[in-house]
């Protein structure tokens, strides 16, 4: 997949990129916490979680 693709996911979707880069874990569920408290915290942590994975 593009890496543009993935970037507008991590921002627009930010829980649906991080099951599709890690899987349903420890991080998929701290990114849906923070999505829950405040959507940028929770596209913040996709995006970090997208770039740092390269």
């Amino acid at each position: 997949m593009s890496t543009l693709i993935k970037i507008l996911i991590a921002f627009f979707l930010p829980p649906i990129s991080v099951l599709m880069t890690h899987g349903f874990g420890i991080q998929f569920l701290f990114n849906i916490l923070l999505c829950l408290l405040f959507y940028l915290p929770g596209s913040i942590h996709a995006l970090y979680l997208l770039l740092s994975d390269r």
